[in-house]
């Protein structure tokens, strides 16, 4: 599939309600940007095969245990899907093409092909906004599990996330509501962006970075902070226009008050300089 054509489909995304976006389907598109000569036919029909197996496993109305251990069966027995703690920054952890190919990824990235695997039977399941690692939650009317997909798909109680909200966040972190919360479809995939993004600035690779913001703004569009975090990269890149441009696309979106005066800030520092 070619670069404009999956840039295409990219964008149509990023125009869609966060309930329309096919999560799994949007993680490949992002792959294939890094690897547009493969087949997403074969990825898309993998993906479709986890969902079929989980199916032909499950019975309507089941308890949540029950379908945790048919997504485990599927996704970590029979497809042979794991952690990659050795190797846990590597790019390629996060690009969901090859993390079919190696069946191994991030907790996020397996956490795509989880909630794929369980809405396809239509069953209630959301990432969550846990803080340093990824966790799903499932649900079934007032009932709910908290689930690892980088741990096998172990099943968490408030000891293991406590120990867990400590080991990212220091000893003195406790749980808070807002651990709990669901996140969003295009919080997810921005998540997934924002590890490759996060090991190509820790890497000193800029360029690479600005790459991955403008691939998370085509999902994104009205993410004023990625535009601003671009218009930052693009500058200290010395493509001074192009910053520019990121920096007024950032004043077109939602702001807090100080991220839009830091922004007006070197807005005009840049525009100066273009005279």
């Amino acid at each position: 599939m070619a670069v404009v054509a999956i840039k295409r489909a990219l964008r149509t995304v990023g125009a869609s309600a966060d309930e329309e976006i096919d999560l799994a389907d949007t993680a490949l598109l992002l792959g294939a940007l890094d690897q547009p000569s493969a087949s997403l036919d074969h990825y898309r029909d993998h993906v479709g095969r986890l969902g079929a197996d989980v199916g032909a496993l499950a019975r309507a109305d089941e308890p949540l245990e029950r379908r945790r251990r048919h997504l485990n069966a599927v996704l970590f027995d029979a497809h042979g899907y794991a952690g990659d703690s050795e190797s846990y920054d590597a790019p390629e952890n996060a690009n969901l093409l090859q993390v079919i190919d190696r069946r191994a990824g991030l907790p996020v990235s397996l956490g795509i092909l989880y909630i794929h695997a369980a809405r396809a039977q239509g069953w209630a399941v959301d990432g969550l906004a846990f803080p340093g690692h990824f966790l799903v939650r499932m649900d079934e009317g007032d009932r709910r599990v908290i689930v690892d997909p980088f741990h096998r798909g172990q099943a968490l109680e408030a000891g293991h996330l406590r120990g867990l909200l400590k080991q990212f966040q220091g000893a003195d972190a406790e749980l808070r509501p807002a651990h709990y919360a669901p996140v969003g479809n295009r919080a997810i995939l921005l998540r997934l962006q924002n590890n490759i993004k996060s090991r190509a600035v820790q890497t000193g690779d800029e360029a690479r970075a600005a790459a991955i913001l403008e691939r998370m703004l085509l999902i994104a569009p009205e993410a004023g902070v990625l535009w601003h975090e671009l218009g930052t990269l693009r500058a200290r890149l010395g493509t001074i226009k192009s910053a520019v441009e990121a920096l007024q696309r950032c004043l077109d979106c939602p702001l807090p008050e100080a991220a839009r005066a830091r922004a007006e800030a070197t807005l005009a520092t840049l525009t100066a300089s273009l005279h």
